[in-house]
């Protein structure tokens, strides 16, 4: 079983038109609604490739919605009083181009995270793998992603992290075993503008492998040690929605760490692939079912010889 976090799920909607005029006046088709937060996007997506996946999250019994669309997945979600936030993605057709808005989503009460503590530590003796991925909430605790990190590490379970900032920092320090940026947060978060440099500090840390997400540039993946940095990408850039293509990435790498996989280019290829397949999905959380002709159309190289 792989275990995906959520620390700050949402309900997302996402918006298709033609074209978006800002102050304009849209008439638009209904907006599609579903289960989303990056966590609850990585279950879906082991689930769907027929990986045994559960996601974990909090939210509101009163949240219909968010169940409903979620039941196919395995899932516990802890109880909160807060409704849930709400992420909107507009998908523009006509050029390719979407925008998202993100709430930040509410402070939870300090019971929501030792119940949600209490549940992940429970199902860390029948997993393979701990995902936490995604933003938290304000006011979350400083050391949450590092303290399930150091969890799961005691249990001997693999983890991964997928986050930014302080969250980043402290899965670092707690010795994760693969973090995954994307270039964006690895800088704000390093002061590093360089990917390399960046994934090196992280490594200082404590932190082992860095896959850094570089949008249609593909993927770089720093091993620990003297192993060369690798860069991936695919042949051409394709057209869609990258709402959700950093999470099926990381639906990869927890599926190569669960089964106990260590060949960084299978790891590259397969990552780089289902990022691609995510994109020329409508919603997140999905990959297109051509994975696996696109991994044999993507190049990798030595960027760095360590």
């Amino acid at each position: 079983m792989i275990i995906t976090v959520t620390p700050n799920p949402a309900l997302d909607t996402t918006v298709t038109l033609e074209r978006l005029t800002p102050g304009g006046t849209h008439r638009v088709a209904p907006a599609a609604l579903r289960a989303g937060g990056k966590g609850v996007n990585v279950a879906r997506v082991l689930h769907d490739q027929g990986e045994d996946a559960v996601a974990i999250a909090p939210v509101s019994a009163t949240e219909a919605a968010f169940s409903a669309d979620l039941e196919p997945v395995p899932h516990s979600l802890v109880g909160t009083p807060w409704p849930l936030r709400r992420s909107t993605a507009i998908v523009e057709t006509e050029t390719g181009t979407t925008t998202i808005l993100n709430e930040s989503g509410n402070p939870q009460p300090t019971t929501v995270w030792t119940e949600m503590h209490d549940v992940i530590t429970s199902r860390l003796p029948g997993a393979r793998c701990l995902v936490v991925s995604g933003s938290t909430p304000p006011e979350a605790p400083e050391s949450l992603v590092a303290d399930l990190i150091t969890d799961a590490r005691h249990a001997g379970i693999p983890t991964i992290a997928d986050a930014t900032g302080a969250q980043l920092l402290g899965a670092a320090r707690a010795g994760a075993q693969v973090l995954k940026p994307n270039r964006d947060e690895l800088r704000d978060t390093t002061g590093e503008a360089d990917a390399v440099a960046g994934a090196r500090a992280l490594q200082s840390l404590g932190a082992q492998t860095i896959v850094i997400s570089l949008g249609e540039d593909g993927m770089i993946v720093v091993p620990p040690g003297n192993a060369p940095v690798r860069h991936a990408r695919l042949d051409r850039v394709l057209s869609g929605n990258p709402t959700g293509a950093g999470d099926a990435a990381v639906a990869s790498l927890a599926a190569h760490l669960a089964a106990h996989e260590s060949d960084v280019d299978v790891l590259l290829r397969r990552a780089v692939a289902w990022s691609a397949a995510a994109v020329l999905m409508p919603l997140a959380g999905s990959i297109h079912s051509s994975h696996p002709d696109l991994a044999h159309d993507v190049t990798i190289t030595t960027l760095e010889a360590s």
